[in-house]
């Protein structure tokens, strides 16, 4: 009778080099942590402890109650007023230009010509965005010229100044509206045919299939939208640099001047500047962040 051997089991590579339980998946991420701990974690942490220290690197509180001297607390104030008014006009224009050409019926290259423009203008802004304008809108701009050879208008004797408040809330706009195009536009693919079709056989007008179906669908990543556009006015300082100068004292620009030393060098001045500003737009972030979650239950 043959004699039957049992056959040897191989242990497979995996459990072999003791691995298994590690996925290679994670490889894929991996510079993006990299990145981010290099890129946002290390400075943030550096701007928290910078803006407890003086100058020898003693802890203090003072950086952080000079945040409430006049100076800076109008610069805050400007730049919020700047970022809310931008993203208040962004949001009001991107999202019935976004709904014109996603859901108003117009032909299908209107809203590829759409997206494709805003893909680009949301990414245009610094030094070439306020050349633009100037070069537009400023005292001897094309649009200024034309206006007052054309029209005999001019926009100046009129009290518009575009290095001021108006002025820098317009550009800053341009790169708003194309940018809550972006946003908005999956949000308003998400309103389905088949909720207007049923309100209409209820019977329902056009007002009440906006006031009880689509405004509460659509409210949480609108006003989401708003606060994300806030946020990203509010850090903008290459524009309003070179737009403005310091004839606009936003807080972006006072951080600037702090750090280089253009008036009084206080660098963990400017670190405590940069936390508030952190603060500021974190909470908006966050804000965006449930409310983007609260919409995308209608999404799915």
């Amino acid at each position: 009778m043959a004699q039957v051997t049992p056959l040897a089991v191989r242990p497979t590579p995996a459990a072999a080099s003791g691995f298994s339980h590690v996925s290679w998946a994670w490889a894929g991420v991996l510079p993006f942590f990299v990145f981010a701990l290099m890129f946002l974690i290390l400075p943030t942490g550096l701007l928290v402890v910078g803006g407890f220290q003086d100058a020898q690197g003693h802890f203090t509180l003072r950086n952080l109650l000079d945040l409430f001297t006049p100076t800076i607390l109008s610069s805050y104030l400007i730049s919020i007023k700047v970022s809310a008014a931008s993203a208040i006009g962004g949001a009001f224009i991107g999202f019935f230009l976004a709904y014109a050409a996603i859901a108003g019926g117009l032909p299908p290259w209107v809203r590829s010509t759409l997206m494709t423009f805003s893909g680009v203008a949301s990414n245009f802004a610094g030094v070439p965005l306020a050349f633009a304008f100037l070069a537009t809108l400023g005292r001897t701009g094309l649009a200024t010229a034309l206006l007052i050879k054309i029209f005999r208008f001019n926009i100046y004797s009129a009290g518009f100044n575009l290095l001021s408040f108006a002025g820098l809330t317009l550009t800053y706009m341009y790169f708003q509206i194309p940018l809550m195009v972006l946003i908005m536009a999956p949000a308003i693919d998400g309103l389905k045919r088949e909720w207007r079709e049923a309100s209409a056989i209820l019977g329902a007008r056009g007002w009440q299939y906006w006031r009880y179906i689509a405004l509460p669908i659509l409210w949480p990543p609108l006003l989401g939208a708003a606060l994300l556009l806030f946020a990203n006015a509010f850090g903008a300082v290459a524009t309003a640099y070179a737009l403005t100068g310091s004839s606009l004292n936003i807080v972006t620009l006072v951080l600037y001047a702090q750090i280089r030393g253009d008036v009084l060098h206080n660098q963990n001045l400017g670190y405590a500047l940069a936390l508030g500003m952190i603060l500021i737009t974190g909470l908006s972030n966050a804000a965006y962040i449930w409310l983007r979650g609260r919409s995308e239950r209608w999404l799915r």
